[in-house]
């Protein structure tokens, strides 16, 4: 079965087309973050202008990759939740008109189920159930996997997610947007012990995160750099910011797969192209003994594949949509509470 995927969260553009939920046929992104670097981070209404602009040449390039036409599509997956609601409306828009013009199945996918999926797409030997780990600028949770269309949430933020906290402390020190990739070379250069930064703790459930405390300590002690006429050493405090989040989310994920029996991690996301938070990950699971899988870089931002791939198991679940489909700005996972 060949899935048409679509996504329009953010400020990608993309499209793809994946066979059996598993082999990527074509994947074709629109970035523009050359264009909203120029205001510091992503503006909603470009965003959503750009979308409509980019659409359709993406889909047709993804059907040209793929060497396929509209009619040997068997099924139309596209994101409508969550994301910037006016980026996800021209997708959505888009999506149920080209299902309706060629007679096929509408497939609805949620933003955060799609990352999951994109590690489909590169370990054939990954099945529910397992335990996920997906980090990204809007959404940073542990998860349970209990089968593809089914996961149970263990830890989520509570205010700033990882990726957010990486992107509004790069902009403080000074990195161009998205500032995580920034963040992430600086850090490769500084010590992380020069800076000693706050740890949050949670009351309530151990396995929530927070970072907004964080996220303002770092705020905070470069503006007053600046008032005093004095500079912080950013390569030093990018590695301490990247060695407290990576520490974080993985010793919350350990605990968590140990406490639930899990032998088996799946990390994605944004933020999964972290060179910290994967190469800390990967060393907690193999002192553990734990299989951890991470998507190559290519697929752990915003891309259709992933959409295509969860719209794939999505449609063998029965989940389906007609006209009245609409974007949601924010949306639980599938199988809780909203």
């Amino acid at each position: 079965m060949r899935i048409l995927g679509i996504e329009s969260s953010c400020d990608e553009t993309a499209a793809a087309i994946v066979e059996d939920g598993r082999r990527i046929l074509s994947n074709v992104i629109a970035s523009q973050a050359d264009e909203h670097k120029l205001y510091g981070g992503v503006v909603p209404e470009l965003a959503s202008r750009r979308h409509c602009e980019n659409i359709l040449p993406v889909v047709r390039k993804a059907l040209a990759d793929a060497n396929m036409t509209i009619d040997e599509v068997d099924g139309i997956a596209v994101t409508y939740a969550p994301g910037l609601i006016g980026a996800l409306l021209v997708g959505v828009s888009f999506a149920k008109g080209l299902a309706l013009m060629a007679n096929k199945p509408l497939i609805p996918v949620h933003h955060t189920e799609g990352h999951a999926a994109a590690n489909y797409l590169v370990h054939p030997d990954l099945k529910p159930p397992y335990l996920g780990l997906i980090v990204s600028g809007g959404h940073t949770r542990i998860a349970e996997v209990l089968d593809y269309t089914t996961f149970r949430t263990v830890g989520k933020t509570r205010d700033d997610a990882a990726g957010e906290c990486f992107d509004k402390c790069a902009r403080a020190m000074g990195f161009p947007y998205p500032g995580g990739v920034h963040v992430d070379k600086a850090a490769q250069r500084g010590n992380a012990s020069a800076y000693q930064l706050p740890k949050t703790k949670m009351e309530g459930n151990p396995y929530d995160f927070s970072f907004s405390g964080l996220k303002t300590y770092i705020v905070n002690l470069l503006h007053h750099a600046e008032q005093c006429g004095k500079t912080e050493n950013t390569d030093d405090l990018s590695a301490a910011l990247q060695k407290a989040i990576a520490d974080t989310v993985t010793e919350k994920t350990i605990a968590a797969a140990q406490e639930l029996g899990y032998t088996k991690i799946a990390l994605s996301g944004g933020v999964s192209a972290n060179s910290g938070v994967r190469d800390t990950l990967a060393a907690a699971c193999e002192k553990h003994g734990f299989t951890l899988c991470m998507p190559p870089l290519a697929l752990c931002g915003d891309n259709a594949a992933m959409i295509a791939a969860q719209g794939y198991y999505n449609y063998l679940a029965g989940i389906t949509a007609d006209e009245t489909l609409n974007a949601v700005a924010s949306k639980e996972l599938r199988g809780e509470s909203a």
